[in-house]
């Protein structure tokens, strides 16, 4: 097929290699001319201007927005003008749902159609292929299946789940029409919030583990300094790196994160390349609000956001005033950091 994409950042760029690889014409647009230009040396046609763009593309076009969620509605509302009766709109970033679904009915009153993609792969999927989880109309959805099937990284060498034979459908091989306008970015959606829970446990049981050795350390004895009654039981030094390596070879909480914080601990043992500020690109904060409207408990999901939140200082004075009232009631004194 031919495909237009807009957007040649690290995914957007990695999804035009793969699509070109295997057969696919891409049309490429960005607002990096020099972008555009390497593309166009790597078999794209590229475009100076988004009139150029969609001068390119064969009707039906199809057109891939691959950019930041933030830019997505003023992408649309000039990319649409340009656009004609039949054509296909589709949002591969992390838009938030609810924004497909009014997205999907502007569009539709204008005969475009419309359809949300939630993509997952990072800068690895050239290789690996992107796992997407698909919105839209069926017969939308069915016309561009040789796109999502050639990104999707296929069954791969994972053993098939029992009774998956009998079942049929795409999801193993690693693309799934989930539903109507929406419900791809919100399967998404609850996929990274999933992904901030994990990344959370991951981080957590490892700092105990770095942590093993505290009995190692002499600890004053004051009203401020909690005392560590065994120190004899935190005598351990262990090495992370061998341990996230160990838990990877047959191990019940094995995945891919632990293979990439693997990767990392061999690398650097300490993370000294790292400040520990985490940020949120806004899917876990929707999942929580999905969690509180429909009513499902999800506590580790939400406590996993409030930690990158911390990360970040943002609880900074909340701890500045429990500092205060320590010293109103008690008239405890703030030990230094790192004390």
């Amino acid at each position: 097929m031919q495909l237009g994409m807009i957007g040649l950042g690290r995914m957007g760029a990695n999804m035009v290699r793969r699509l070109q690889k295997n057969g696919h014409q891409c049309v490429v647009y960005d607002r990096s001319a020099e972008s555009v230009k390497q593309f166009a040396g790597e078999g794209a046609a590229g475009s100076a201007s988004l009139d150029d763009f969609v001068r390119k593309l064969q009707k039906p076009r199809a057109v891939w927005l691959m950019v930041p969620a933030g830019v997505v509605d003023a992408t649309l509302r000039e990319l649409a003008a340009k656009l004609e009766r039949g054509d296909i709109v589709i949002d591969g970033g992390n838009s938030y749902y609810i924004d497909d679904i009014r997205r999907a009915k502007e569009l539709a009153a204008k005969g475009l159609h419309y359809v949300d993609v939630g993509t997952s792969g990072g800068v690895w999927g050239l290789e690996r292929g992107y796992c997407q989880m698909i919105g839209g109309e069926t017969g939308i959805v069915r016309h561009l299946d040789p796109i999502f099937k050639t990104l999707a990284p296929g069954r791969g060498n994972l053993d098939r789940t029992p009774g998956r034979e009998k079942a049929g459908g795409t999801a193993e091989e690693g693309y799934l029409h989930c539903g109507p306008s929406g419900a791809g970015h919100f399967v998404k959606m609850v996929h990274n919030g999933i992904e901030y829970g994990l990344m959370a446990a991951y981080a957590e049981g490892l700092n105990i583990l770095k942590h093993a050795n505290a009995g190692k350390t002499r600890r004053e004895t004051d009203a401020e300094t909690t005392p560590l009654r065994n120190p004899e039981h935190y005598q351990y030094d262990f090495n992370l790196a061998d341990i996230a390596e160990v838990w990877r070879r047959g191990s019940v909480v094995a995945s891919w994160l632990l293979d990439l914080t693997a990767i990392s601990l061999l690398e650097q043992p300490t993370l000294e390349r790292f400040s520990g500020r985490v940020s949120d690109s806004g899917e876990g904060r929707w999942t929580i609000l999905a969690a509180i409207e429909s009513t499902a408990p999800a506590p580790v999901l939400t406590a996993s956001l409030f930690q990158r939140f911390t990360s970040r200082g943002e609880g900074d004075f909340a701890a500045k005033v429990l500092s205060a009232m320590r010293y109103q009631f008690g008239g405890h004194i703030e030990k230094a950091a790192g004390h």
